[in-house]
């Protein structure tokens, strides 16, 4: 591993854990409750904490300029709301080396296994990984089985969620973001199924920030490295608190 890889890896990932809070909802639909008041919430996430923030690519010319801070990722895969039947279809709309001179320590991009278009999103993430190896820049892959040609096999106890992040680990990603499998013991067979960090996405908001506190317990007591976590915290009043209390669970601080 060069040693820019292994610096940029342990930034992002201190021993293997993370807090990541993704913000690069507002490309794929606006309004979102808190992205209206980025400038604010960015600061209360970096005061909190978070190892990383997960941005598209406009978002960190401009954070990554206005804070200085060094854990900005580049999310590198886009659709928005008004596509129809390509809602889900996302595209390729940067480089890793453009996202490097955009100020990203890091880079991620998105598959949703079982859409129509499922092919050319494992191509763009081929792509990715290939680039970012050469500069040897993190990536991250949001793998989720979520299309309707989703083919989940008969002794599958986690909905596809472990093909997911055997999808992102065979690729090259150095992490993986997949959804929360319901228990513990399904979970595990997710984290078992890779040697790279597993982190669990938080889904749509709302329910209460203390349930949302004790999946991240059950997950990381099953092998999870950590949390993607965006409206669940960039929607909160005091995203700095939310922040704080997901570290104490992660990093036991």
């Amino acid at each position: 591993m060069s040693g820019d890889l292994a610096d940029r890896l342990q930034r992002l990932l201190p021993n293997g854990r993370g807090l990541w809070i993704p913000m690069d909802h507002g490309l794929s639909g606006y309004p979102e409750n808190g992205l209206d008041r980025m400038d604010s919430v960015i600061d209360s996430v970096i005061a909190g904490g978070a190892d990383a923030i997960v941005c598209q690519k406009g978002v960190v010319s401009h954070q990554s300029a206005r804070t200085g801070w060094g854990g900005f990722v580049c999310h590198v895969s886009a659709s928005t709301a008004h596509g129809g039947e390509n809602s889900q279809s996302k595209v390729k709309i940067s480089s890793a080396s453009e996202a490097l001179s955009r100020g990203a320590m890091g880079v991620s991009g998105q598959i949703n296994l079982g859409d129509e278009n499922e092919p050319e999103m494992i191509f763009d993430m081929g792509e990715l990984t290939t680039e970012a190896h050469e500069l040897g820049i993190p990536v991250l892959g949001m793998v989720y089985p979520r299309g309707p040609n989703l083919v989940t096999l008969p002794n599958d106890t986690t909905g596809g969620v472990a093909h997911a992040a055997r999808v992102a680990y065979e690729m090259g990603c150095h992490a993986v973001k997949v959804p929360w499998t319901g228990n513990a013991e399904s979970f595990r067979k997710v984290c078992d199924a890779v040697p790279i960090p597993v982190l669990i996405a938080g889904g749509p908001s709302g329910g209460s920030f203390d349930e949302t506190l004790e999946i991240v317990r059950y997950a990381m007591s099953a092998g999870g490295a950590g949390v993607c976590m965006g409206r669940q915290v960039f929607g909160a009043k005091d995203p700095a608190a939310c922040v704080r209390a997901l570290r104490t669970i992660i990093h036991g601080e």
